[in-house]
């Protein structure tokens, strides 16, 4: 369903109170992280804008962050950065006193060789360069070495393009994801898993079958109830996550979505759509999850990406509040 008016100016509303935090980032210590928040509340530096700059002083001194995801900035997928771009990128970062929850990077966003394309796949690549099946051993150690660059030590990943049959290549994918994962083990980096509705991980019974068979410690979920969430055939929260190994559970986007006749879906800030946000963050805090909770917007309908990111940011922190962890 679509916001109301009402329920669109209150959103608004919430979002321009939030721009009206101080401006100073000696106010932004992670002294003042209110105990009661268990989370590394954060989001995705694209999702506001592709100005790195902007997006970490929108981050920090707006939406009152400590902590950002990267994906892409200045129109190149994290993974593209030049060294110069690199830099500047860290001392972004360092001005504004924010950490890095994780390189959210295309890794294995690809096809699985030798297998059938699936017709019809919108296939989001967030500016990534020449990804394909040859380049992933590379591209796994390159974003290695982007976790000692950013001081963090998650990386995330997919399972390769949605095949209408995956029976015939799940082993095989399995052994390839168990494989990175040893890879990242020796670097003490966790690799985490997204499920996403054009892969071949998408729901909470899908990721939890994967988590079953690449029992690796440092192969972990980045569970999104948004994404489980374009399937008729799960309720995210509480279906989905009931089925998850909760102690596998590295990170967790947060955005919502509706549903719409032949399959269809629609994305939705925060605060409207089939997740629960409420009941999944009150679950999270309960099993102990302590990693990032991370806003990937992707509803557009408050005219650009920042102002939707406002919108559903004050969505997600008065879902926070409502669960008992204010942050």
């Amino acid at each position: 369903m679509s916001l109301s008016r009402r329920e669109f100016l209150e959103s608004l509303a919430a979002a321009s109170a939030m721009a009206t935090l101080p401006c100073t980032s000696s106010s932004l210590t992670f002294d003042s992280v209110p105990a009661s928040c268990p989370f590394r509340l954060s989001v995705i530096n694209d999702e506001i804008s592709q100005d790195f700059d902007h997006v970490c002083s929108v981050a920090a001194r707006d939406l009152g962050l400590h902590w950002i995801e990267l994906r892409s900035m200045w129109d190149k997928n994290v993974t593209d950065l030049d060294a110069t771009q690199l830099a500047e990128a860290q001392r972004i970062l360092k001005k504004y006193d924010l950490r890095v929850t994780d390189i959210a990077s295309p890794l294995y966003k690809v096809d699985w060789p030798g297998a059938p394309r699936k017709d019809g796949q919108q296939r989001d690549q967030f500016h990534a360069a020449g990804n394909d099946f040859g380049k992933q051993d590379a591209l796994l150690e390159h974003c290695i070495e982007l976790t000692r660059t950013f001081d963090t030590n998650r990386i995330r990943c997919f399972d390769f393009w949605r095949l209408d049959d995956q029976k015939p290549y799940r082993d095989a994918i399995n052994a390839k994801l168990a494989q990175a994962a040893e890879t990242c083990s020796k670097s003490n980096v966790i690799l985490l898993l997204e499920n996403e509705m054009s892969c071949n991980t998408a729901t909470g019974e899908e990721a939890a079958a994967v988590l079953k068979a690449v029992p690796n410690q440092n192969f972990m979920l980045n569970w999104d109830p948004g994404n489980a969430g374009t399937f008729a055939s799960e309720t995210p929260f509480p279906n989905g996550y009931d089925l998850l190994p909760k102690d596998r559970i590295g990170h967790c986007h947060a955005k919502n979505v509706t549903r719409q006749p032949g399959g269809k879906y629609e994305w939705e800030p925060v605060g409207t759509g089939v997740v629960d946000w409420v009941g999944q963050l009150r679950a999270l805090r309960r099993d102990g999850y302590h990693f990032a909770v991370s806003l990937e917007t992707h509803w557009r309908g408050a005219g650009t990406p920042e102002a939707s990111s406002r919108i559903s940011m004050a969505d997600l922190k008065k879902a926070l509040a409502q669960s008992g962890a204010a942050c």
